[in-house]
């Protein structure tokens, strides 16, 4: 199956995200066997957020994703094009300042962000490039960007086997667990069809990021990958 056999018009994937909104983080634990605190402290990490810098979590959902990085002391901006996610991250963390917006047409100024950061948001964009160049705008010079994504394992005989629990067992987990386990399908599909580590890696160059790399996690089920704005010639 290919991307284009998973295409879906944006309100059918907010959709989608608003009906798992209310139990997507339990989900997401049991689903990665507790490895999604694991991945988040890696992205904190690689986020490298300072006291008085301005970041952006887009894709940001219930603002999980967020805490660590407002726990460096940097305003953290949570952005979801999901009101469902919106509505339970609100009431779970008042203290993030939430914003509904479209990862292709994102509500702030050009270089408004020291950092930008999107996890497990990427592949369920319609068009992942013109989202990185959108990140892209909203960055400042020199700014950073990190991608955080399921990607594929580097041992293959560990990837047949994770495709298969892909697959077979995670919709019938979610089945258990989600309140809206169909969705799950459409997603473990997603993961599939998502490009390995080199292509992405490639695909962040091809949008204006400067020294694409990642960094491999929990055997390349997930990789972070980081990038740089350009800075102007002096």
């Amino acid at each position: 199956m290919t991307r284009a056999d998973l295409e879906k018009e944006p309100h059918e994937v907010a959709a989608m995200f608003d009906g798992v909104a209310e139990r997507y983080d339990i989900t997401n634990d049991v689903l990665s066997l507790g490895q999604t605190r694991l991945w988040r402290t890696a992205v904190a990490r690689a986020v490298d957020a300072r006291p008085g810098q301005r970041v952006l979590d887009l894709a940001a959902g219930t603002g999980s994703s967020s805490i660590p990085i407002r726990a460096a002391g940097a305003f953290v901006v949570p952005c979801d094009f999901s009101l469902g996610m919106l509505r339970v991250g609100r009431r779970g963390h008042p203290e993030l300042p939430f914003v509904a917006g479209d990862a292709l047409r994102l509500p702030f100024a050009d270089n408004t962000f020291d950092a930008v950061t999107i996890s497990f948001g990427l592949r369920n964009v319609s068009d992942p490039d013109a989202a990185l160049a959108e990140l892209a705008r909203v960055t400042r010079p020199g700014g950073r960007l990190v991608v955080c994504e399921f990607s594929h394992p580097t041992w293959r005989p560990f990837r047949t086997v994770y495709s298969g629990y892909l697959m077979r067992a995670l919709p019938a987990v979610a089945r258990k667990v989600s309140s809206n386990p169909d969705a799950y399908v459409y997603l473990a599909e997603s993961i599939r069809a998502w490009p390995d580590q080199p292509e992405l890696a490639g695909r962040i160059g091809a949008a204006g990021w400067e020294h694409p790399a990642w960094s491999d996690l929990s055997a390349g089920i997930v990789a972070v990958h980081r990038g740089r704005k350009p800075s102007p010639a002096a």
